[in-house]
């Protein structure tokens, strides 16, 4: 194979074969496929804007069945210091929210034992009664997986009942590697592969946006990176020509500290800057048809997500509130409002604050004062 008619290929914005994308993957210099996928960011969005958003992580419980070995945030169901958020609890982080000018919602937890739709459904319809103006970005699709199988019942009727009672998009968490040799060992407790993206399909028929991760760095081969990415690729490709899909892709490294992936079994994030910014360019030449690329700040840090800002990614992410899970594994990075804009303009971009659906959110210049104290 031809590297340079690869990327020519890439430039034209046609789809790259899986060994076509290895090839490139591991092969091509990083100037070139950092030029080329900045190349490609300028055709998927326009101008020189790169987004930002204000939201609050919240954990729904910390009780799960799954026993994610990369995960030390779960706890097992009987445990001593098992919780379920409360309403005031959620009235309170949400109050405070609003007040540091976010107006987005991210709901995850575990995959509770005995929590089915009808939990979910009276948690989001009772937190829109209290805050209709928040957008709740809620569960993923493991937990819509694990819902149904609690109900008895598919999909499309989980999501919908869900979507009624007021939940806005579906996070694309729990994708990991989307590979059934990986997931079985490092998440065997969870959705196979196949049940992750029929999830998104049937989100996508609804019309609910969604996102798409990727956690990599621990067990996974280069080749199953690239098939994760072909799979996300294919499931947008299916999407209805006018609904959502996949609004943004996010790849994120393995965080390691004090996992049962490293305490046990000696696997450490292998993950370097370089290769963080190799994986943000073949990224964007994979997923021609994924508008925004998030580069993850809160895993790779500054100057690292700075440079992916070159190398094919739009978007610079949350300055997030409130998150629990990637930080109990050594995510230590931090931003507020006014450094997360600044690392934005020393990077040669403008910042601008968005919601979910990347639209642009405006204030007031007295609220925008208030996002500076963040």
């Amino acid at each position: 194979m031809n590297i340079q008619a690869l990327l020519q290929k890439a430039l034209n914005k046609e789809f790259l074969s899986l060994e076509e994308g290895l090839f490139l993957y591991e092969n091509a210099q990083l100037p070139d496929l950092m030029f080329t996928a900045n190349e490609l960011r300028k055709k998927a969005v326009p101008g020189n804007k790169v987004g930002w958003i204000i939201d609050r992580n919240v954990n729904i419980t910390n009780v799960c069945v799954a026993q994610c070995k990369f995960c030390n945030f779960y706890r097992r169901p009987g445990a001593p210091d098992i919780y379920t958020t409360t309403l005031p609890e959620y009235e309170q982080k949400i109050t405070e929210t609003l007040e540091l000018g976010g107006k987005q919602l991210l709901l995850q937890g575990g995959l509770h034992p005995k929590l089915g739709s009808e939990f979910y459904a009276n948690l989001f319809s009772e937190l829109k009664k209290r805050f209709p103006e928040v957008n709740l970005h809620a569960l993923g699709p493991a937990e819509i997986h694990h819902i149904a199988r609690i109900d008895k019942t598919d999909y499309k009727t989980v999501l919908v009942k869900l979507a009624e009672a007021g939940l806005d998009s579906l996070p694309g968490a729990g994708a990991e590697i989307l590979s059934n040799r990986v997931r079985s060992i490092v998440s065997k407790g969870k959705c196979n592969a196949d049940q992750w993206l029929n999830v998104m399909r049937e989100a996508h028929k609804l019309n609910l946006p969604t996102s798409a991760t990727m956690m990599f760095g621990h067990i996974e081969t280069k080749t199953e990176r690239i098939e994760h990415l072909v799979a996300l690729r294919q499931v947008q490709s299916e999407k209805p020509a006018e609904n959502y899909g996949f609004i943004t892709f996010v790849p994120w490294p393995f965080m390691d500290e004090n996992t049962e992936l490293l305490e046990k079994e000696g696997i450490h994030n292998s993950v370097t800057g370089i290769e963080y910014l190799r994986t943000i360019a073949i990224s964007r030449i994979m997923l021609p048809n994924i508008q925004n690329i998030q580069a993850s700040w809160l895993t790779v840090g500054k100057e690292i997500g700075q440079l992916c800002l070159h190398a094919g990614a739009n978007d610079f992410g949350s300055i997030m509130i409130e998150e629990n899970v990637v930080s109990a594994a050594g995510a230590t990075h931090t931003f507020n409002a006014e450094s997360i804009q600044k690392a934005i303009k020393e990077a040669g971009f403008e910042p601008y604050l968005r919601n979910q659906k990347y639209e642009p959110e405006t204030y007031s210049e007295n609220y925008l004062k208030t996002l500076e104290t963040i």
